[in-house]
């Protein structure tokens, strides 16, 4: 396949002049070929957004960098999803539409320059009158391969491929500041038969996040056949989430010979009534996490986002099973150690309607933070900041511990509220610093919990 130099149409290393137009040129003359290899040789080249064409490789040579404008002007204004919505939003510093087989490549570095724009969403600025470009985004291709590049500094999500089919993301390393905003690291969204492997992920919000929209996203598209394996994911607020837009359902998920090191929580499913959605079959296993607040959550009293405050969000009375209701169901997780655990072992609450269901752990082994910081395992109303709790599981259903672990908890190993065929073999407590009963099983009225929207 034929390879289009973008310093043979102008771009300049290390000159601070844009490439922009050198870059574009390359990629149309290789489109007019049918396809080929774009490269960009070892330097550092300003540039604003590129638009990729079907048919096309970027690929970054070792040492090279391509460092992205923090011009708003550089970024036109494209018609795309932000946070599961499909509206008008500045293109992301590389992206396409309706591509077929489009690869980014190479041992080079994609910088975002992200600190303007999480300046600006910080402060509300009025210059941005449009979301931050993400890093990557492809809207609706197929054959989508994103291998060997590090990305770092991106001003929002960095890479989302949205209504996607057939991607690979391999040997990927991305590197956002823990504090920088909305930094998510790889968000597959709506998107069929992806591959997430080998990649290093150290970003401040979810290292990774599968979505399928949110209850105003007209096209109602899954996010199904998900592999993630091989990954190191450090900070950020999740390792793995699912959610909490995920109104096109979310199933066929497999996560497996991962590290979470500081992710605040471990595995997150979230959502709320009026996404509806069915979250279901993911299997989770050989996964090692240290110094997490919660290690496995399922909440689907979530309340952050547009509408979260709302009654109906965090009414704890059951309300009509409609298609509004969500649902989470067959959610598997084995051969799992946590380590360095603060607030609880793991927090699983369904709706008052609609239990949580078909869940099993297995060969689980979890220990508490003997420095434990208080804190929230999931984002509800009425929960209190917990430390070194058990299990807390609130309307579920069909569940399943066997040869579970907890060492140096307080409280029972296993809170259950409202729990019907919950069954705990082979599981014991160690070290507790006041001995309890293992289980302790309550039914609760729901006239009787005072939350408010307050809370």
């Amino acid at each position: 396949m034929s390879l289009y130099n973008i310093a043979d149409y102008g771009a300049q290393r290390d000159s601070g002049v844009p490439a922009t137009d050198a870059i574009a040129a390359a990629i149309e003359t290789a489109g007019r070929a049918g396809g080929g290899t774009v490269y960009v040789p070892a330097g550092t080249y300003v540039t604003g957004a590129i638009r990729l064409r079907s048919h096309i490789e970027l690929r970054l040579a070792p040492g090279a960098v391509l460092s992205f404008s923090t011009n708003p002007d550089d970024y036109p204004v494209v018609d795309s999803r932000w946070e599961g919505v499909r509206r008008q939003v500045h293109a992301s510093c590389i992206y396409g539409e309706d591509l077929e087989q489009v690869s980014v490549t190479g041992g080079g570095t994609l910088d975002g320059n992200g600190q303007p724009w999480w300046d600006k969403h910080r402060n509300a600025s009025p210059e941005l009158h449009f979301p931050r470009p993400k890093l990557i985004s492809f809207d609706r291709c197929r054959r989508v391969t994103i291998a060997g590049v590090t990305l770092v500094n991106s001003p929002s999500w960095t890479v989302n491929p949205i209504a996607c089919s057939d991607v690979t993301i391999d040997n990927v390393s991305i590197c956002n500041p823990a504090d920088s905003p909305n930094t998510d690291g790889i968000n597959p969204e709506s998107c069929s038969n992806v591959r997430i492997a080998n990649c290093h992920i150290d970003v401040g919000d979810d290292c990774i996040a599968i979505k399928a929209g949110t209850e105003d996203t007209k096209e109602r598209i899954p996010c199904e056949n998900i592999t993630i394996t091989g990954c190191t994911m450090i900070h950020g607020h999740g390792g793995v989430v699912i959610g909490s837009e995920m109104s096109g359902d979310v199933r066929n998920v497999t996560i497996g010979n991962c590290i979470f090191k500081g992710t605040d929580r471990g595995i997150r499913l979230k959502s709320r009534r009026g996404r509806g959605g069915t979250v279901e079959d993911i299997r989770v296993g050989n996964v090692v996490m240290e110094d997490v607040i919660c290690p496995f959550i399922m909440n689907l009293y979530y309340f952050c986002g547009p509408r979260g405050k709302e009654k109906y969000v965090w009414d704890k009375n059951p309300y009509p099973v409609t298609e509004e209701t969500p649902k989470f169901r067959r959610i598997h997780f084995a051969h799992i150690t946590a380590r360095e655990v603060h607030a609880a072992a793991g927090f699983l609450y369904g709706l008052a309607e609609q239990y949580v269901s078909e869940i099993t752990f297995d060969s689980i082994d979890i220990s508490m933070a003997k420095d434990a910081v208080p804190g929230k395992p999931a984002m509800m109303a009425g929960i209190e900041d917990m430390k070194r709790r058990g299990f807390y599981l609130g309307n579920v259903r069909d569940v399943r511990f066997n040869r579970v672990t907890i060492e140096n908890h307080e409280g029972p190993a296993f809170y259950i509220e409202n729990g019907e065929d919950v069954e705990i073999e082979g599981c014991r407590s160690k070290n507790t610093s006041k001995p309890e009963k293992l289980v302790e099983q309550v039914t609760v009225n729901p006239a009787d919990q005072n939350f408010t929207d307050a809370e």
